[in-house]
């Protein structure tokens, strides 16, 4: 998807499952490999994505999301159900380029909204939603994917 500053944005496979399953057990969430790397395929077949933050090592960072359709808008619905850096990598801007990445994803699966899960006892993550446009919605953050205007 892009490369900024040595940071590497793409799209996750299968063969990246034993450095996902690293990042994801540094950071209180240990899912096997072999199991990460048939989800990661399953993803890649379905209405979704999982996009991996590289820098020169293992992932730095990984956003899962996916879309359907909803019946109170014209426009399929994107969500973020992972948003995970790591945390000896956090606060230098990977979590805003993934958020960027999976935008730009949403985008063109046709989407106009984004919502991201966080729950009530995750503040880092709900302070760092709503300093990229997230909004309280029913049950989730929401934040629109193209400007009205």
């Amino acid at each position: 998807m892009g490369n900024r500053y040595g940071l590497e944005i793409r799209t996750a496979t299968a063969a990246d499952a034993a450095g996902l399953a690293e990042l994801m057990g540094a950071s209180g969430h240990p899912v096997p490999a072999h199991a990460l790397a048939e989800r990661l395929d399953a993803m890649r077949y379905g209405h979704g994505t999982a996009l991996l933050a590289l820098e020169w090592g293992p992932p730095s960072g990984i956003v899962a999301l996916h879309w359907y359709p909803d019946l109170k808008q014209a426009s399929p619905v994107a969500q973020v159900t992972m948003l995970l850096v790591g945390p000896e990598e956090r606060r230098r801007g990977i979590g805003r380029q993934l958020l960027k990445a999976a935008s730009q994803a949403a985008r063109m699966a046709g989407c106009a909204t984004l919502q991201l899960l966080a729950e009530a006892d995750q503040p880092d993550l709900r302070a760092f939603c709503a300093a990229t446009g997230f909004s309280e919605g029913a049950g989730c953050l929401v934040r629109p994917l193209r400007k009205k205007g």
